[in-house]
């Protein structure tokens, strides 16, 4: 199986400053919070349980989950967070793809209106870009001695993936979306634990900006991720390795 990878530099990814790391583990909290209001077990509700895996993955501490998870109880109280999706463009012809939970549909349009628009971006119409991605399940795995190809190659093909990637320090796994949760579950069974894992819209192909461009692009998504709504933003630009998020 082959594929192009998109992973780049583990530690720089695991090394970002406390404030970046606070800044996804608030995301992911919401996103707990909401998955688990109404049933906060995971054995039971497996939408918890597949953003538990997100949130180990990103190196989210216990009690952090722990904490999001008792919030649908009580600090959510009658709050009713809705999944929005935003689709728009960037500069250089670049596709964006906005992912959000929010209580304030008008107040989340607009912030993201004006982030994009201050740097030379629009909003668009539902499907405008989103026929450039693909939905896909991802796993990335830690490549290790225990770990090897022939035994990844065995349970990825037992766990129904669609494709692996072998990179030097890692395996990037994906399947199906409809699929992921049971991929999940299987890998987990293995012992196996997870430098990522979450549904994701993948591009099709990425384009390339020229520095001045980078830099305003590189600026709206700083913009975009700083919104407390936010949850993801997918793009199809193919960011230097330092820079490499999405």
């Amino acid at each position: 199986m082959s594929g192009h990878s998109k992973w780049h530099n583990i530690q720089a990814k695991k090394g970002k400053t406390d404030a970046a790391r606070g800044a996804v583990f608030t995301k992911i909290g919401r996103e707990l919070a909401v998955a688990a209001k109404g049933n906060p077990n995971p054995d039971t509700n497996s939408k918890l349980a597949d953003v538990i895996a997100k949130a180990k993955a990103a190196n989210m501490p216990n009690e952090n989950i722990k904490r999001s998870i008792a919030k649908a109880a009580g600090e959510l109280g009658d709050k009713e967070y809705k999944e929005l999706t935003y689709e728009g463009y960037g500069v250089g012809g670049s596709a964006v793809i906005i992912k959000t939970l929010s209580d304030n549909v008008n107040r989340t349009a607009g912030d993201i209106r004006s982030a994009m628009s201050k740097c030379g971006g629009q909003m668009g119409a539902t499907g405008c870009v989103s026929y450039m991605f693909d939905n896909k399940g991802i796993f990335v795995i830690e490549r290790t001695v225990s770990l090897d190809e022939d035994t990844m190659m065995e349970y990825c093909l037992e766990a129904e993936a669609d494709d692996y990637v072998v990179e030097d320090d890692v395996y990037e796994v994906y399947t199906a979306p409809e699929k992921w949760s049971e991929a999940r579950k299987y890998f987990e069974g293995k012992g196996v634990t997870f430098l990522e894992a979450e549904v994701k819209m993948v591009p099709q192909n990425y384009i390339t900006l020229d520095a001045d461009k980078l830099a305003t692009f590189l600026k709206m998504l700083e913009k975009l991720e700083e919104l407390d709504d936010v949850q993801d933003v997918y793009h199809n630009v193919d960011l230097p390795e330092q820079d490499e998020e999405d």
